[in-house]
């Protein structure tokens, strides 16, 4: 019922994020296990084309895939630099997202107390 197309965008954008975080998260500590290739999660171009063709962005799931990062000596991809680079901006897309939500609910709550 109160499923906008931008309340329903941004809880896949903070899905997807989340998704994206954890990976990281992974990815960071898994820096030193030999063989570990690590995983890139994407959702943004999925989710851009559901709203751009008016498709329902809950439908959007992300899709985690693997870094095409070289390997290093002991076969483990993970760039550090590029992790914490991807950590800093998906922290900021996620406060965006959650203030963007909050914003849209603090609406229907004014609405619903009759502010």
């Amino acid at each position: 019922m109160f499923d906008t197309l931008s309340s329903s965008s941004l809880k896949v954008a903070a899905a997807g994020l989340t998704a994206r975080q954890s990976a990281i998260a992974d990815n960071i500590a898994n820096i030193e296990t030999p063989g570990y290739q690590a995983r890139k999660v994407k959702f943004e171009e999925s989710l851009a084309h559901a709203v751009r063709t008016g498709a329902a962005p809950s439908g959007v799931t992300p899709s985690v895939q693997r870094s095409l990062e070289p390997t290093r000596l002991n076969g483990s991809n993970v760039n550090l630099d590029q992790e914490t680079l991807s950590h800093l901006d998906t922290t900021m897309r996620y406060q965006l997202t959650l203030r963007a939500l909050d914003h849209e609910y603090g609406m229907l709550r004014d609405a619903i107390k009759g502010a």
